[in-house]
Order: structure tokens, then C-alpha cells, then sequence
């Protein structure tokens, strides 16, 4: 059912990924309050040896960014876990780019169904807190995984004026676990009873279970589409 109004929808997770939704809310006829909760902050000072590296696996766009940033080879192929993260990838100049269209652990399935092609270690550049034990799929897989960390998230300081424009918005989208952390942590030092929760996730919201918001909803898929979707249900 479309809303009866235009919703302001509050567009948490980090940038450059904030500015990319803020864009699909728009073309849904939808305002939008960008203020991530989480900030992306750069390793210095890493090193990446794909000695012995058969293949690339991502998490993120964000991931996959702060790869192509510290390394020109894009001769490996790249296994994503969903399409935006693949998307990210083919426009890094990767050629041979897979996508899982789902969670972690449809990404290991993909590639423990590939073992045999890769010929090499799966190199896992991602944050330092990463969404999803990939590695330990892919040891149970017998896939030989390295993990490499290349930056972590935190959270960001809401200012007042923040603060007081939470009080227009009716929708918050949540990407991530960790995002939902940081968002209990403010609805518990500012109420906002009004407010729906849309999460990328089930597991995503777990963070928010004692959250005291009108409606926690999370997407059937681990999509952005699917979780579009429910803006105007």
C-alpha cells in the first residue's frame, strides 16, 4: 500500500553508501535525513600480498573499495556478496565478478562450490568487526581463506540539531548489526516512539530488541531493493 504522504526516511548507514539510498528513497517519492550512525576510517600503513591469492572475497562495498584503493591487480576474480558490493567491484575494473545475491553464507556456498577453479587461498579484505564469519564457512569448506583488515566502522556523535530532527522522521533504514547498535544506544538517551525500523536483516535488528519504537521490520531478502520495499507497506 503507498503512503498516503510523502515519509521522511532517515538514512543511517555510512558513507558513500548513505548517498547511493538517499537516491533510491528520492525516485520512491520520499524525503530523506541523511545521518549515518557509523563512519568509515582507513587502515594506514597495510600491506597487501596476494602471494598465493586465488580469488577475492568482499562483505561490503566498502571492502571492496578500500581494496582497489591500496592494490592495482584486478586479474582476480572477485566473489561479492550481494549486488551492490558486485556492482562496486566491476566498476573497480574487476572483470570476473560473482555475486551471491544474499547473506555470508550463500557467499561461502558460492565458493565452496567453485574450490576447485580458484586455484589459491580466497583473500577476505573487509573491516576489523566483520559482518558474518566467512572465514570459518569457508575453513568448514576446507577453502584455504586469509582475512585482511583494511579499515572498521564507528560510530558517529549526533549532534543536537540531530537530535531534534529525529522527531520529523518516520522510518529508519538499518543496514547493519552494528548500526542497530549504535541507534539503541540513542533511542534509549532519546526516545522516538513513533518511529518504524527497517532492517537489511533479521539479524541485523537483534540489537534493537528492546527498542521502544512503534514497528522493526526486516527485509524477506538481504537486499536494498527488498528493503526499499517496505517503505510504503
Amino acid at each position: 500500500m503507498n503512503a498516503a504522504r510523502p515519509l521522511k526516511i532517515w538514512i543511517t548507514r555510512a558513507q558513500p553508501g548513505a548517498d547511493a539510498t538517499a537516491a533510491r528513497v528520492h525516485v520512491l517519492g520520499h524525503a530523506t535525513l541523511v545521518a549515518p550512525l557509523l563512519a568509515v576510517e582507513m587502515l594506514e600503513n597495510v600491506e597487501v600480498d596476494l602471494t598465493g591469492v586465488g580469488a577475492l572475497a568482499f562483505t561490503s562495498a566498502n571492502g571492496l573499495r578500500a581494496f582497489a584503493r591500496l592494490s592495482a591487480d584486478r586479474s582476480l576474480r572477485v566473489f561479492a556478496v550481494g549486488a551492490a558490493t558486485a556492482q562496486a567491484a566491476r566498476q573497480a575494473g574487476f572483470k570476473q565478478v560473482l555475486s551471491a545475491d544474499g547473506d555470508v553464507a550463500a557467499l561461502a556456498r558460492g565458493i565452496a562450490s567453485r574450490r576447485a577453479e580458484i586455484g589459491g587461498a580466497v583473500l577476505h579484505p573487509g573491516a576489523a568487526e566483520l559482518a558474518g564469519d566467512l572465514a570459518g564457512a569457508l575453513e568448514q569448506a576446507r577453502v584455504e581463506v586469509r582475512a585482511l583488515t583494511l579499515y572498521d566502522t564507528l560510530p558517529t556523535r549526533f549532534e543536537p540539531r540531530q537530535i531534534e530532527q529525529l522527531a520529523d522522521v518516520d522510518i529508519a533504514l538499518v543496514h547493519s548489526a552494528k548500526a542497530a547498535a549504535a541507534l539503541a544506544v540513542i533511542l534509549k538517551n532519546h526516545p522516538q516512539p513513533h518511529l518504524r525500523v527497517l532492517g537489511l536483516s533479521k539479524a541485523v535488528l537483534k540489537p534493537l530488541a528492546r527498542a521502544e519504537v512503534s514497528q522493526k521490520t526486516f527485509a524477506p531478502f538481504p537486499l536494498e531493493a527488498a528493503l526499499l520495499n517496505l517503505i510504503d507497506r
